[in-house]
């Protein structure tokens, strides 16, 4: 595996992971975020540096932390005690863990190098009192390329107080390469019957929804455009998807999603052991941000933010999120790309 470590600008760092084929992973320690994922065409969301970031969109790939997506009222309790963590105030909840959250911080890195796959293993520590969460929690986001095109994610965390601990890789995919092309043609197919209904401000109601018989079933793999040009109220609320799915099987041998590119050539298929994968598909409207000096299109791209429900603190069928004090928390996520088009080549 060839690796490659360059400046990303502000003192932050890019490094590249190339195996045999061809097949990148660019991840930098802003963060320690993904920022380039492909071979003959970029198939993730990113800037060409930490300064974009910073400026135009920090969750853009980033890791997230300590908790992924609202805490309604930044509030909640852990051992009798209660809790006020920061919150947006633009929503009056907490979002991603607050601000400057995980993506914005800048980790340490090691790498290790082998035969079939390679790895960059990032750390930081959120100390006791961040954004009022309890604990000094450790943190290690493990981001691995392989020979056979999947990028893997492992994150462990481990706390010397009970707190809470929900994070998340917030990567957005574009299977066409285009920024400018909206992923209306993309189709989806999702290992969920049931999904978590959402307010206007995106917080969960604690209602777990059926799929069927909803533009939200994909049980049968379908365009994403169905979604968008239902009247569906859950889609309205949004513009989109910005939703919770309960995955009917959480483990790396069964494939939680499947996304397949509009000329059928790129599949992606995302394993996971999290419960639930949150499918936002970038609603920016007319506010996405350039990329690469183009546009980006609104719903110009989708991710798949493997997790427990964001929720869970308050719904216990939700799953939890608590991360006992001195217990090690570990969770690991697939994404694994296949080239229809480049065997067909013979490349």
């Amino acid at each position: 595996m060839q690796i490659t470590e360059q400046a990303f600008g502000q003192d932050y760092h890019l490094i590249t992971i190339k195996n045999e084929d061809g097949f990148h992973l660019a991840v930098t320690d802003l963060g320690a975020r993904i920022v380039r994922l492909g071979r003959d065409k970029e198939l993730i969301l990113g800037f060409d540096s930490a300064e974009e970031y910073l400026e135009k969109d920090p969750f853009i790939g980033g890791t997230i932390g300590r908790t992924a997506g609202r805490i309604e009222n930044g509030r909640f309790t852990l051992d009798d005690q209660e809790y006020q963590v920061a919150v947006d105030p633009a929503t009056g909840h907490s979002l991603h863990g607050g601000k400057p959250g995980f993506e914005a911080k800048k980790w340490d890195y090691t790498i290790e190098n082998g035969d079939d796959e390679a790895s960059i293993i990032f750390t930081t520590v959120s100390p006791d009192g961040e954004h009022g969460f309890p604990g000094n929690l450790t943190v290690e986001v493990r981001h691995t390329l392989t020979d056979e095109n999947v990028w893997r994610v492992t994150t462990k965390g481990i706390s010397d107080q009970t707190t809470l601990f929900n994070p998340t890789n917030h990567v957005y995919f574009n299977l066409t390469g285009d920024v400018t092309q909206a992923i209306d043609d993309h189709t989806l197919w999702l290992n969920s019957e049931s999904f978590a209904s959402l307010r206007p401000d995106t917080t969960p109601t604690g209602e777990i929804t059926a799929a069927a018989g909803t533009p939200f079933d994909f049980q049968t793999e379908k365009p994403l455009a169905d979604v968008f040009t239902s009247d569906f109220e859950q889609k309205n609320q949004c513009n989109g998807l910005d939703h919770p799915f309960f995955l009917k099987e959480s483990h790396l041998h069964q494939p939680a999603a499947k996304l397949t590119s509009p000329d059928g050539n790129i599949e992606l298929t995302v394993s996971t052991d999290s419960s639930s994968v949150v499918i936002f598909t970038a609603n920016f409207g007319e506010d996405g941000p350039e990329i690469h000096g183009e546009k980006l299109a609104h719903h110009g791209g989708i991710t798949f933010e493997t997790q427990i429900a964001p929720g869970a603190e308050q719904f216990p069928e939700f799953g939890s999120i608590t991360l006992p004090a001195n217990e090690t928390f570990e969770t690991t996520t697939e994404y694994k790309i296949t080239l229809k088009e480049a065997k067909k080549h013979g490349n």
